[in-house]
């Protein structure tokens, strides 16, 4: 082996102890600037020699090429399911039909059982090859991609075996799936319900960037098949996996039914110390041998059951009902109760989600109510024990004020939420300004949810106005701010007061009105002092805008705090005309749709040149599609063009079209 390789190879193996020291041991030895230094050095040899390439370099967990679609994968080995048991009698009769086969050499393995999702992992000579999801235990999806993001997952393993695969449990930890909720709710996207959908929706991205961004954790607690080696015990093969450096699940060998019960018992009372969630137990018969005796049905085995922990019901008293403002504006009302310990944490308050659920349920304060924590997460109301209830106590009336602002708040058609309407309203300015400054809005950079946050707590921002009237010393006075930064932000902020008026609406952030109507409207009414002045009915009339959305955008303007902020971004010299005129009329009754990557230029680009001659973007393919423009590693769009005959342009193509 040549220098270049040797070092090579010793910087892979020095990073993969390192991310075993921090991903996996939670022991880190190295900053992660040192570490940074080391991915970086071996990210330019392997660029600048690509022959040594290798399917395992770290530099892998990145996030490799986005897909069309997962392929199907039959497992060599089936991913079976277990019996759920839900009391301790069930657990002592599995017992009583274990002992019957084997009597007392019966013993278990008792394990938390993780609330994630099951995959396998396949090596061969010690090299991560293939990982799939369970699917329905014989045929998964191929997941391999994203599973190599996984920064506890090894990529190689000190093994001589020709062929080793494991089973494994891929799960985010709760402070993660906080961190990443936390990000949704100010950037107005969906939030997940619980760390197990998210973790889910993460591995089954087609684009391995997004799974890499998603900070997913596995735990091996299972060998499938192992090429040249036989084990007597359970308990053996988890510490054989442990040898190999995967993480692991903490496990406890037990000898009777009441050590069992006694386990399981102890999971329950700690569950909630757990860095993840769990939703039970699992008992497993520790004989390899004994297992292949007991056999399997066609869907689960015999010498194992999954003991579900019940949801904890507890009565409390509505002490009061209160209204939050979130992010995005929703009103959400909560129950303040009596405390109550459930689940391993005391309960103060409760979700009531939206109004029409306490009308359902009739809740009201002074009421006696059971409560639960629904998926052991989020507390929730199960009942109201009317019979409890005061005489005093009366139906609870929703606000149609903003509780933060005082604006109106407002529930739209087929809703059931109500929404604050201030466009200056604190409790949604994180997610507004986050908004206002993104790519396709006023696109200012270097303000991420982060910084924002950090403006907004030292009071350097109450509006997005306010980002117009920043200045560079107050900047440099802030954490991760010195002059160059502070000087960079600055000129992107003002850059953007050139923007064209299409992209002030969208940044607006207003109900209905995405970046296409934006652009609608601006170029109908050239001006938003002229949009300002224009009636629900004139507004709704440009083909593409309905009624929804004219009377959104004319709610919005006409709202005392959208007057205001509008004002302020005037005086701070934001542009608010229409600037953009057509060069041509060459594409005029064309409908184009953008696919794939592009060389020349971003998507945003083509898009705007095919506007400015006349022509319309699409996002989809459909019989009005006139032409696909094609770049690289085009997938669905492209086949469903192709399958209707519409015509597919290169990018080469397109620009001949563009200056012929």
């Amino acid at each position: 082996m040549d220098s270049v390789s040797n070092e090579i190879a010793a910087l892979r193996k020095q990073i993969e102890e390192h991310n075993y020291r921090y991903y996996v041991l939670d022991k880190p030895t190295i900053p992660d600037y040192e570490y940074d230094k080391l991915m970086r050095r071996l990210r330019e040899l392997e660029a600048e020699n690509p022959e040594y390439d290798a399917p395992d370099s770290p530099t892998h967990r990145v996030g490799g090429k986005a897909l069309d679609a997962f392929e199907k994968v039959t497992h060599p080995v089936p991913l079976q399911s277990l019996n759920d048991v839900f009391d301790f009698d069930e657990v002592a009769a599995f017992d009583r039909r274990m002992r019957q086969l084997f009597g007392d050499r019966t013993q278990y393995v008792v394990e938390p059982k993780i609330d994630g999702l099951s995959v396998s992992l396949e090596y061969e000579n010690g090299v991560f090859v293939r990982g799939a999801t369970r699917g329905d235990g014989i045929v998964g999806e191929n997941v391999t991609e994203n599973l190599r993001t996984i920064r506890s997952l090894p990529m190689r393993i000190d093994t001589d075996l020709p062929r080793l695969i494991v089973r494994g449990e891929v799960y985010m930890s709760k402070a993660v799936f906080e961190e990443l909720n936390a990000e949704r709710e100010v950037l107005d996207l969906p939030l997940f319900a619980n760390p197990r959908n998210a973790a889910a929706g993460s591995l089954r991205q087609l684009d391995p960037k997004i799974a890499a961004e998603r900070k997913l954790d596995i735990i091996v607690f299972n060998i499938q098949a192992a090429e040249g080696k036989t084990f007597a015990l359970h308990s053996d093969t988890l510490d054989f996996l442990g040898s190999l450096r995967f993480r692991q699940n903490t496990y406890k060998v037990c000898g009777t039914a009441d050590e069992v019960i006694e386990e399981i018992r102890r999971i329950g009372e700690e569950r909630e110390s757990f860095p993840f969630d769990i939703d039970g137990a699992v008992v497993k018969l520790n004989s390899i041998i004994d297992r292949e005796i007991a056999g399997s049905t066609a869907k689960a085995p015999r010498w194992a059951v999954a003991y579900k922990y019940p949801p904890e019901k507890k009565p409390s008293v509505v002490k009061n009902i209160t209204i939050s403002v979130g992010r995005t504006g929703v009103l959400t009302p909560k129950a303040e109760i009596e405390p109550v310990r459930l689940a391993g944490t005391t309960v103060t308050n409760v979700t009531l989600h939206n109004s029409d659920y306490i009308t359902q349920k009739d809740i009201r304060i002074g009421d006696t109510v059971i409560v639960q924590k629904a998926g052991e997460i989020i507390p929730e109301v199960v009942e109201v024990d009317k019979s409890k209830r005061p005489e005093w106590a009366v139906p609870f009336v929703f606000p149609e004020k903003c509780p933060v602002c005082g604006a109106d708040a407002v529930r739209e058609n087929e809703e059931a939420a109500y929404r604050c309407t201030g466009a200056e309203c604190p409790a949604q300015l994180i997610r507004n300004i986050a908004h206002f400054v993104s790519r396709d809005a006023m696109n200012i950079e270097g303000l991420g949810p982060k910084v924002i946050e950090q403006l907004v707590g030292e009071n350097m921002l109450r509006s997005s106005a306010d980002l117009y009237y920043l200045d560079a010393e107050k900047l440099m006075s802030l954490e991760r701010f010195g002059k160059k930064s502070a000087s960079n932000l600055l000129w992107q902020i003002e850059s953007s007061k050139g923007n064209d008026l299409s992209r002030l609406l969208y940044a607006f952030g207003i109900r209905h009105i995405g970046q296409k109507a934006s652009k609608l409207i601006a170029k109908e009414f050239k001006s938003l002092d002229a949009i300002m002045e224009k009636s629900v009915e004139e507004i709704a009339q440009i083909p593409d805008i309905g009624i929804i959305m004219a009377e959104s955008l004319v709610m919005w303007l006409k709202n005392p705090q959208s007057i205001h902020l509008i004002s302020r971004l005037k005086e701070a010299g934001v542009n608010t005309e229409y600037l953009q005129t057509v060069k041509s009329n060459r594409f005029e009754g064309l409908i184009f749709v953008l696919t794939g990557t592009l060389g020349r230029h971003t998507r945003a680009e083509a898009a705007a040149l095919i506007e400015e001659n006349g022509g319309k973007v699409s996002s989809s393919v459909s019989k009005k599609t006139s032409y696909v423009v094609a770049g690289e590693d085009a997938g669905s769009k492209l086949d469903k063009a192709n399958a209707l005959g519409i015509p597919v342009l290169t990018e080469s193509e397109f620009e001949e079209m563009l200056n012929a």
